[in-house]
């Protein structure tokens, strides 16, 4: 069956089922609207995915990918087995495997470069969220509807990375290398939901600017910097 399906047919339908996923979210998308999306007839949709959660699968898998989505041998995708997605989804977002500047910085014992310690930080923090920008916005989207899906991005995701950011800030705090703050924790927060604007949800707004990627990434790393250091 697979051999009768056009190679860039594949990667056209799981872009034309992101798409639906973001306008709609997990719940409310039906495979007849990502077919329809697709210029496809359901039934057609179904030599490709065993199922809508193998659709959402497939995205999630093929989200922010380099490369066009190649067609893969044995169509139609099954459904994933229980906990499947959640598992790929859990070593994309684990904090401490992604930030390792940040995860550094907590460890060093001494700081002789805390501009640069920032500095570095908050642009890697921009450069994932930036890389994963879809995929982040599938699951800010699809989270609410998909329980065990929200605890593991909420908490374990976006709530680590606060918690990482905090630690990191509470310590340069009491070694006098960054000024005092009214609260750690409400920084980290703010310091993750800026780059977050910046880095993704800015390429979503219904009334877009046009900003230079470059400079919008450098502005975000010399406003935070400034704002912890003074001067």
């Amino acid at each position: 069956m697979a051999r009768r399906i056009p190679p860039d047919r594949f990667h056209e339908v799981v872009q034309a089922a992101t798409a639906v996923f973001l306008e709609q979210g997990y719940r409310r998308t039906q495979m007849g609207d990502v077919a329809d999306r697709a210029g496809l007839a359901k039934g057609t949709l179904y030599l490709y995915f065993e199922s809508k959660e193998a659709l959402f699968d497939a995205v999630l898998e093929h989200a922010d990918a380099p490369e066009r989505a190649p067609l893969p041998q044995g169509l139609p995708l099954p459904t994933p087995r229980a906990g499947e997605t959640l598992a790929k989804i859990r070593a994309r977002v684990t904090p401490a495997a992604s930030l390792l500047a940040l995860s550094e910085s907590i460890r060093r014992r001494r700081v002789t470069d805390v501009r640069g310690e920032v500095e570095a930080i908050v642009r890697e923090l921009y450069a994932l969220l930036a890389r994963h920008r879809v995929g982040i916005k599938l699951l800010d989207r699809c989270a609410r509807e998909h329980p065990e899906l929200a605890a593991l991005w909420f908490e374990s995701g976006r709530l680590g990375v606060v918690a990482l950011l905090r630690r990191y800030l509470e310590d340069r705090v009491r070694r006098k290398s960054l000024r005092a703050l009214p609260d750690a924790g409400v920084t980290a927060r703010m310091i993750l939901e800026l780059a977050a604007f910046w880095a993704v949800h800015r390429h979503w707004d219904p009334a877009p600017e046009a900003f230079d990627e470059a400079k919008a990434e450098a502005t975000l790393v010399e406003f935070v910097t400034r704002a912890l250091l003074g001067g």
